[in-house]
C-alpha cells in the first residue's frame, strides 16, 4: 500500500540532527565554477547563448517524436524560450542603446 507521508522521525534526537542539518549552509562544489569578477552583462550573454542553443535542439529533437513526447519536448523548449527572453530583457536593462 502507498503512504503519502513520510514516517516521523524515531525520536527527537533524530529530528534535532535533521534541524541542524538543514541550517548547515551549503558548500557548493568548485568543479565547475564562474570566475567571481565575470561582469554582469558577459554573464547574461552567455546565458542566453546557452538558452538559444539548447531551444533549437529541443526543437530539432520535438521533430524527431511524434504524440505525447513531442508536446513534453516542445513544453520544455517553450520555458527555455522564456528563459531566454526573459534574460534578453535584462540585457536591454543594462544597456538600452544597443
Amino acid at each position: 500500500m502507498f503512504k503519502a507521508t513520510p514516517n516521523p522521525p524515531e525520536s527527537v534526537t533524530d529530528s534535532l540532527s535533521a534541524l541542524k542539518a538543514a541550517k548547515t549552509p551549503r558548500k557548493p562544489s568548485t568543479m565547475f565554477m564562474v570566475a567571481p569578477d565575470i561582469d554582469t552583462e558577459s554573464l547574461l550573454g552567455n546565458a542566453c547563448e546557452s538558452l538559444a542553443c539548447a531551444s533549437v535542439m529541443l526543437s530539432d529533437f520535438a521533430d524527431l517524436l511524434e504524440g505525447p513526447h513531442r508536446n513534453k519536448v516542445l513544453g520544455i523548449a517553450q520555458v527555455v524560450m522564456l528563459g531566454e527572453l526573459a534574460v534578453n530583457r535584462a540585457l536591454d536593462n543594462i544597456d538600452p542603446h544597443e
